[in-house]
Order: C-alpha cells, then structure tokens, then sequence
C-alpha cells in the first residue's frame, strides 16, 4: 500500500500552485474545473511520484492554523542534503515565509526546518 495523494483546501489557488513549483520543482497537471459546483483544483506532482491535490471551492472557510494543534501537522518533503534543506529555507524566508524553526537536528536525528508556506499550513523540509 502507498499513499496516492495528499489533498490540501487553499483560498489562492493559483498562489499555492506557484509555490510547489518554484521552491519545491513540481510539475503540475491540467486545472480541473467543475462548472456546476466552482470546485477547481491542480494535482502536484514531484519525481518520485508522489502528488498534491491542491484544491478551491467558494464558501470553503479559512481557519486560523495553529503549529500545535490536533490533526495533520505538515506535510515533509525530503530535498537530498542538508546543504539543499539550508539553501531552500533561506530562500523560503527571504521571499517572506515565516521560518517556524530549524534548520536543525531533531532528537530523534533528522535535519529539518519548518516553514508555515501554503497559506499558514507547515512544510516540513528535510533530508
């Protein structure tokens, strides 16, 4: 069994779209469009074959997103090095992303930083 895709609601779609492609190198496919509902969405993909279904839909309400709350806490996107996690979060926190914390080794031994990206929702980016 493998996890085919992660879906994520966002308010700009076309923003997230952008963000997935210019820091993280995703190729994204055709915007799929329901006319009778408004539901438009973008499915992410990156090279290993993993996808991001990156969707809109009027009337979706935007919640205030807390780093420690129940429910899923980021989603991590493994870059190859720690060179490549540090280059990444300079450029996320240069372009105005807030940095949540790292780059650093967690207790348990993973080089990581965390940056509330996709509209307040964490992006994890390790090794």
């Amino acid at each position: 069994m493998r996890i085919e895709h992660i879906a994520l609601y966002v308010s700009d779609l076309e923003a997230a779209k952008d963000f997935f492609v210019t820091f993280l190198g995703a190729s994204v496919g055709a915007l799929y469009h329901n006319t009778r509902t408004d539901f438009r969405s973008y499915f992410i993909s990156f090279d290993d074959g993993a996808r991001v279904e990156l969707m809109n839909k009027p009337g979706i309400m935007d919640a205030d997103k807390a780093v420690n709350c129940t429910g899923y806490a980021h989603v991590a996107f493994s870059v190859g090095s720690k060179e490549r996690v540090d280059e990444l979060t300079e450029l996320l926190r240069n372009a105005g992303y807030e940095v949540v914390n790292g780059p650093r080794v967690t207790g348990d031994g993973y080089y990581e930083s965390s940056i509330a990206a996709v509209e307040g929702n964490l992006i994890e980016l390790t090794v």
